[in-house]
């Protein structure tokens, strides 16, 4: 009886153990939903006007915790990103609250001083110790890669995954690190009634684990624009996730219209190959 008795339980314990499986999976790996944006695909460019808001985005609200150490301020001005007037920038160089140590002096001794355009936005802390020791022990990261540094995850089954990455070559999709932090800006919520948070942690749905130490960064309202674009989260977030991926890589869209010129002129290349083939070879029998 006991023998029968436990047979009949084990396709009930192999049950329950797939679903812990797939719940822990599910946490480690949250499902993040694919956006559209203006930089997307072989043919998509960066929006100036996008830029310029979602670097707004990131002085009034990321920069309180967050530096951009590998991006300079001359960045700004570059064509195919912000475009700020040169000015402009050197006005806000100066006057930005995270000060350059340079040195040493005549004295031996480093100082601090404005930035200038040469030099990296920097963030408000000297070093991951210092941070750690603001944040309670989490560490703010640098925003200059992170839409390069983070990616979403796509559940399918192994044999699944090698169409899944044709299908993201031939559409030149590189949008996930863009989608996670959009994800990780919009899904923060109240926990599950049977989730247990951690004491000074937020629930996050996008988050590997979905307890996270950053707090919900944006709300509507939270940034006044210029330009009379709605001041909603989703906007906001749209906007700084544009700008830190141009930030990860810009020179974006200089490289897809090389890409564009190299390829026409293969093009061309070919048919003056072969129609000088034709006609070297036309009264020649083979």
């Amino acid at each position: 009886m006991k023998k029968h008795f436990s047979l009949t339980l084990l396709p009930l314990i192999a049950l329950t153990a797939a679903i812990g499986s797939v719940s822990a999976e599910e946490a480690a790996h949250p499902e993040i939903e694919r956006q559209k944006w203006s930089f997307s695909g072989f043919t998509g460019q960066f929006d100036k006007a996008q830029l310029q808001r979602g670097f707004q985005v990131y002085k009034e609200v990321c920069s309180n915790c967050h530096g951009l150490k590998r991006l300079s301020f001359r960045n700004l001005v570059q064509p195919g990103g912000p475009e700020f007037p040169e000015a402009s920038v050197k006005e806000l160089a100066a006057a930005w609250p995270n000060q350059i140590t340079d040195g040493p002096n005549d004295e031996g001794k480093m100082f601090e001083r404005p930035p200038l355009l040469s030099d990296p936005i920097r963030g408000p802390y000297h070093n991951d110790q210092e941070a750690r020791s603001v944040q309670n022990g989490a560490l703010p990261p640098d925003l200059s890669l992170i839409a390069r540094a983070r990616d979403s995850h796509r559940d399918a089954s192994w044999y699944i995954h090698p169409f899944l990455m044709l299908g993201d070559i031939l559409n030149a999709y590189q949008e996930g690190g863009a989608n996670y932090v959009y994800a990780l800006l919009t899904d923060y919520s109240d926990p599950p009634a049977d989730f247990k948070l951690t004491d000074g942690k937020y629930y996050n749905k996008a988050f590997p684990g979905h307890q996270i130490s950053m707090p919900p960064p944006l709300a509507d309202g939270a940034v006044a624009y210029q330009d009379g674009t709605p001041p909603t989260l989703d906007n906001y977030s749209r906007d700084v996730v544009a700008f830190l991926s141009w930030a990860a890589d810009p020179s974006l869209d200089q490289r897809k219209r090389i890409g564009w010129q190299v390829i026409l002129f293969l093009i061309v290349t070919t048919v003056l190959l072969y129609l000088g083939k034709k006609r070297i070879w036309v009264n020649i029998k083979h």
